[in-house]
Formats: C-alpha cells, sequence, structure tokens
C-alpha cells in the first residue's frame, strides 16, 4: 500500500517541478515557448537539480542549501533555454517539422534556379552587375547590345520575368534610354494551353462543364498569354461574352519564379552597390505583391467595378457643358455570377485593338484626336477625381469599339489614390498650366512622404523652374527624358514619392505610348493643361462652389458649436490666474516602452552586480553562525547571492541579444 502512495507523489512531484522550472525559465526571459522546449526546459533543471544534490551530499537536506539546489536548477534552465533559442530559435521548429513536405518545393525551386541560370549565361548575363550599365561608363552601344541580352533573356524565362521587365520598362529613374526601348518591347505571348486543361480549370471554378454554363464557347483562344488565354462565349441569354480563363498552372510557377526573384533581389541589395541604391529588394517586393493581386481575377473584377463606378457617378454628376463632347469610354460590364479566382467574365466589345486602331479610324472618318482626348481626360480623371485608376493602359488594353467609342481592358493592375493626394495632383496640373514654379514646388511638397529642410526649398523651386522652361514650353513633347529628369530631380533632394503616386507616374508614361499609336506627336503636356483648366473651371462653377462651402460648413458645424464654451473656459482660466499649457514627455507609447526596457535593464545589472559583490564578500568572510556542522550562515547566504546575481546577468545578456537581432 505504502508502495501505491510513495509512487504516484514521487510523479506528482516531478511533473510539478517540470512545469514551474520550464514556467519559471520562460518568465524570467521573457519568451513564449511551446510546450515541448518547456518540458526539455524542465528536464534540465531537473537533472542539474540531482546533479548539485549529489555534489552537496546528505548534509544539505532540510536546510537553507535547499534554496541553492532550486536556484542552481533554474539557472541551469534558463541557459538551457537561452542556448537553444540562440540554436533554434521559437517558431523554427515548425519549418523543421514540416521540412519533409518542403523537399519537392526546393528540388522545384533548385531546378528553376538551374535554368535560370543557363538561360542568363547563355545570353551573356553571367556578369550582371557589371553589364547593367547604369551607371557605369558604358557607350551607348555597349548598352544597348546589353538591354538586347537582357529582353531576350526575360523573353526566355517566362512570365513573371517577361512582367517585371514590362514594370523596369517605365522606371526612367532608374534604367538608361536604351534598357527602356528595348523593354519595351517585351510581349507576354504565349502558345495556347490544351483545351483539357481550360476545360478543367472551367468545369472546377464554375461548377458544371462549359457546354452547360453557356450557350456556345469557342474553344480556340483569342489571345494567349503566359498567365491566361480569352476565349469568346455566349451566355444561356444570347449576350456575348470574353472569358479569361488562368491556365492550371500559373500560380504556382509565378509563384515559384517570385521566390526565386525575391532571393536574387536580397542577395544584389546585399552585396552589390547599385542594387543598394535603386532599393532592387523593395522594388521586387512590391512587384510580387502587384503580381500575386493580378493572380486572382476577382481583384480585376472589383477593380473593373469600382472604375466604371466612379465614372459613372463623375458623368452622372457633371454633366458635360461641351456641345460637342468627346467620345465617350466603354468599360465592360463584369459577370459576377460567372467570376471567380481563375475566370473572369466580362462584357464582349467589337472594336479593333489600337495597334491597328488608325487605318480603321481613318476608314471609317473618326478623328483620332478626339478619340486622343477622351483616352487621356478619362485616365486623368480616374488619377485625379476619382481616386481609382487603370495602371496599364498599354495599347494592347485599348480598343476602338464600331460604335465609335473607346474601350478600356484588363483591370488586373490598377491603382488607388486617397483624397489628399488627389488634391495635390490636381495642385500640381494647376501649377504646370499656369508656369508657376513656386506653386508647382509646394504641390511637389504636397506630394512626397519625406520633406528636404527648408533652406533647400529655395534651390528646389530654381531646379524646377528650370526643368518647366526646358520641357513644359509650348512646342515641345513629353518623352522619357522628360521622365527621367523629372525623377532625377525628386531624388536629388531627398524625396520619397509614394507608391501609389509612382504609379500615377508610370500609367501616364504608357498612356503615352498609347496616346502615340493613335496620334503621332500627340501633346499630353498641353492636353493635360487644358484638362486642369477645365477642372479648375468646373471647381468655380457656382454649383461646385455651393457643394464644397456646404461640405466645409458641415465639417466645421461641430467645432463653431464647441468654440464659444472653449473661449470662456480660456477667458476665466486667464482672468483668475489659472491658465497653464500641459507638455507630455513620452507620450508615444513606443518611447515609454523604450525608457521602460533601458531602465529595467539598468536596474537589473546593477541588482546583480550588488548581489554578486555581496555574495563573494560573504563566502570570504570567516566566522559566522554554523547551520551545520560543514556549512556556515554566510556560505549558504553568499551561495545564495551569487545565484541571484547569475540569473539577473543572464537576464540582461539575453535580453540586449534580443534587442540586437
Amino acid at each position: 500500500m505504502t508502495a501505491f502512495v510513495i509512487v504516484p507523489t514521487a510523479v506528482g512531484t516531478v511533473a510539478l517541478g517540470l512545469v514551474v522550472l520550464g514556467f519559471g525559465a520562460r518568465r524570467l526571459l521573457g519568451l513564449r515557448i511551446g510546450a515541448l522546449r518547456s518540458l526539455l526546459t524542465g528536464c534540465t533543471g531537473l537533472l542539474a537539480t540531482g546533479l548539485v544534490s549529489s555534489a552537496m551530499g546528505p548534509a544539505a537536506a532540510g536546510t537553507v542549501l535547499v534554496t541553492v539546489q532550486v536556484g542552481s536548477a533554474l539557472l541551469a534552465a534558463m541557459m538551457f533555454l537561452a542556448l537553444s533559442e540562440a540554436v533554434v530559435p521559437s517558431g523554427s521548429v515548425g519549418g523543421i517539422v514540416r521540412w519533409p513536405r518542403s523537399v519537392r518545393r526546393r528540388v522545384a525551386r533548385t531546378q528553376r534556379f538551374t535554368e535560370l541560370s543557363r538561360i542568363a549565361l547563355r545570353h551573356g548575363l553571367g556578369r550582371l552587375p557589371q553589364l547593367s550599365g547604369l551607371t557605369g561608363p558604358a557607350t551607348s552601344a555597349t548598352r544597348a547590345e546589353h538591354a538586347r541580352a537582357l529582353r531576350l533573356a526575360l523573353e526566355e524565362a517566362g512570365t513573371t520575368f517577361v512582367k517585371l521587365g514590362q514594370v523596369l520598362s517605365t522606371r526612367y529613374d532608374l534604367l538608361p534610354a536604351e534598357f527602356i526601348d528595348e523593354l519595351s518591347l517585351l510581349q507576354c505571348a504565349a502558345a495556347a494551353e490544351p483545351w483539357d486543361g481550360i476545360e478543367q480549370v472551367l468545369t472546377e471554378d464554375l461548377g458544371a462543364p462549359p457546354g452547360e454554363v453557356f450557350a456556345e464557347f469557342d474553344t480556340v483562344p483569342l489571345a494567349a498569354g503566359s498567365v491566361a488565354q480569352v476565349h469568346r462565349a455566349r451566355l444561356r441569354d444570347g449576350r456575348a461574352v470574353a472569358v479569361k480563363v488562368q491556365r492550371p498552372r500559373a500560380r504556382q510557377v509565378v509563384e515559384r519564379d517570385l521566390d526565386i526573384l525575391l532571393r536574387i533581389a536580397r542577395r544584389t541589395g546585399e552585396r552589390t552597390a547599385w542594387g543598394r541604391s535603386i532599393g532592387v529588394t523593395g522594388l521586387v517586393r512590391g512587384f510580387a505583391a502587384s503580381l500575386q493581386e493580378e493572380l486572382d481575377f476577382r481583384t480585376e473584377a472589383r477593380n473593373t467595378r469600382e472604375v466604371a463606378a466612379a465614372r459613372a457617378a463623375d458623368a452622372g454628376g457633371h454633366p458635360s457643358q461641351d456641345p460637342d463632347p468627346r467620345p465617350a469610354v466603354k468599360i465592360p460590364a463584369v459577370h459576377d455570377d460567372l467570376t471567380t479566382a481563375r475566370v473572369l467574365v466580362v462584357e464582349w466589345l467589337d472594336g479593333v485593338a489600337l495597334d491597328k486602331a488608325a487605318e480603321s479610324a481613318d476608314a471609317r472618318g473618326l478623328d483620332r484626336t478626339a478619340l486622343a482626348g477622351a483616352l487621356l481626360d478619362c485616365v486623368l480623371a480616374q488619377i485625379m477625381t476619382d481616386g481609382v485608376f487603370h495602371a496599364d493602359p498599354h495599347p494592347g488594353n485599348i480598343m476602338v469599339l464600331d460604335d465609335g467609342r473607346l474601350g478600356l481592358l484588363d483591370f488586373g493592375c490598377a491603382g488607388r489614390i486617397d483624397r489628399v493626394l488627389r488634391s495635390a495632383l490636381r495642385d500640381l496640373l494647376v501649377a504646370i498650366h499656369r508656369n508657376d514654379q513656386q506653386a508647382l514646388c509646394d504641390a511637389l511638397l504636397e506630394l512626397v512622404e519625406h520633406r528636404p529642410e527648408p533652406a533647400d526649398e529655395n534651390r528646389l523651386t530654381r531646379d524646377l523652374g528650370r526643368f518647366m522652361a526646358r520641357h513644359l514650353v509650348p512646342g515641345t513633347r513629353p518623352d522619357r527624358e522628360m521622365f527621367a529628369a523629372l525623377f532625377l530631380l525628386v531624388t536629388k533632394y531627398g524625396l520619397v514619392v509614394p507608391g501609389e503616386i509612382a504609379a500615377a507616374f508610370r500609367s501616364l508614361s504608357t498612356l503615352e505610348v498609347s496616346l502615340g499609336r493613335l496620334v503621332p506627336e500627340y501633346d499630353i503636356v498641353a492636353e493635360a493643361r487644358r484638362f486642369a483648366a477645365s477642372q479648375a473651371r468646373r471647381k468655380l462653377a457656382p454649383g461646385s462652389l455651393g457643394r464644397a462651402a456646404t461640405g466645409e460648413m458641415l465639417a466645421l458645424l461641430p467645432v463653431l458649436r464647441r468654440l464659444p464654451r472653449r473661449v470662456d473656459r480660456i477667458a476665466e482660466a486667464l482672468e483668475q490666474g489659472r491658465l497653464s499649457v500641459n507638455v507630455r514627455v513620452l507620450a508615444d507609447e513606443r518611447d515609454r516602452d523604450f525608457v521602460r526596457g533601458i531602465v529595467r535593464d539598468v536596474l537589473l545589472a546593477f541588482s546583480g552586480g550588488a548581489a554578486g559583490v555581496v555574495g563573494v564578500m560573504l563566502l570570504q568572510t570567516p566566522g559566522g553562525p554554523e547551520i551545520t556542522s560543514s556549512v556556515g550562515l554566510f556560505e549558504a547566504l553568499g551561495c545564495n547571492l551569487l545565484l541571484v546575481a547569475s540569473v539577473l546577468t543572464l537576464r540582461v545578456l539575453f535580453s540586449l541579444s534580443r534587442d540586437r537581432r
């Protein structure tokens, strides 16, 4: 009977010791750990208890030296936990457990990386940092040769890298003109996916074979890209639609390539000066986020609906007063009930792609200048007024419709701008229209996230005046040199342009190419000035002024209602000599946490040092009361104080090492 009582008691004591030691070590080090690590920490502490007890002998039992055993166990548990955290940080064990499942992904990534390396070597890109020619003394012919090699390599590498090259083709601030010209030739055309794979995607996403969902479905694609292809179909009610279907393995291929691209970008940013100077890691991360959104066709459907709704609301709220209005821009309607992450069904638009629209427009007697103006007005209104805009208006995404209107397609890449930035952009356009360099400087500073020192504003204003005199005078046309000069000017003064503003500039630079397909030598600056003037006149119209005044009054009404009471309180406090100003130091919670951390570590370090000094002094002090025949009180207290000093010192060192990481 005694054995049946002793065994559960011993097991319970051991379990309690494991829990207490694991919890104590975790709390003292300020860590959150899992059950497995906590169990191992407790076992290490109990093992240390056994070793210390064996070394001290039976004389220590029942005396104050028990605290030495407990302290030694706790110190050993903390040391084990600190070392294990340094070797295997928290959260990485899950990765080790999932390692077998990631082996195939690692092998696939290695194979793809090997394939990309062969492509790079085949096109002479083995010395990429040197052949970039971005800032070096390479001649124009050399840069053109390198740019062509880069374009061919990107085309052979596939979807992700072609799209990256297309994004880079608009970065006048990063690449020389030779690279911009060559990368602008990149196209995403690809061989059509076999019908079996497309049919499988349609069946899985729509819940039925395409023959049951659509009255007619053309199995031969109208266009095939590297991510998706487009088919023509007819609904059961007779309406013609365009069906965009994602290739079966497009997401896996893009995600694998993005993973490789991010790794290359991080390594390039760490090891090369030009990679750090252009922020290659941030650039690739932004590109990856944008491409991930494009893989979900529901995002494209939402963007299409939002742009169409914003344009309809603006047209309804501001009817045109022009007796000869420009042709409208048509945005296809989305069939939400048939749209999924991999399938997008939109209204069919009959027309000709912008690449081939010039001859067609002339044959039908259409005014190409009016068409170009309508397109520019639409995109500028999306950016300046609506706040959601088509971020990639290249010629392949624009059509001249059979009814004489324009059609805007493919809203997979859309940008968004808030009200404050839209107002600053309008001010910038008005300043350009008025040739007011001071107003242009003020609008530019409202756009950026980081302003220069006030002493630099005068120089910035003068440089902007020179920029306007060179690129924005009558008779000049916007070109790559103008966009490059503007971005270089922004970079020179340390201005940080928000990502949405950079996207708007990229959209306008892409639009300039599309407008040139309709009207060669199209003066986008003059038309943008006309748009700015019309927007200013619209704001000065009686109806607009009344709406603006009403909105401002509604915003000010609560303030005006409280103002008399506050003025009365201030006057009363001033009269009675009770007026004071409260200044809160360390109002930010992060600042308070930082100060708390410093004070805590200083106090712990001081306490640990004091305990260690006193412990050493007690151990070296002769005499004093004796607890046992071999252990004195001073020795016991000294050992305990040294353990306390060790625990506190370990806590401070661990805290400092974590902060450095």
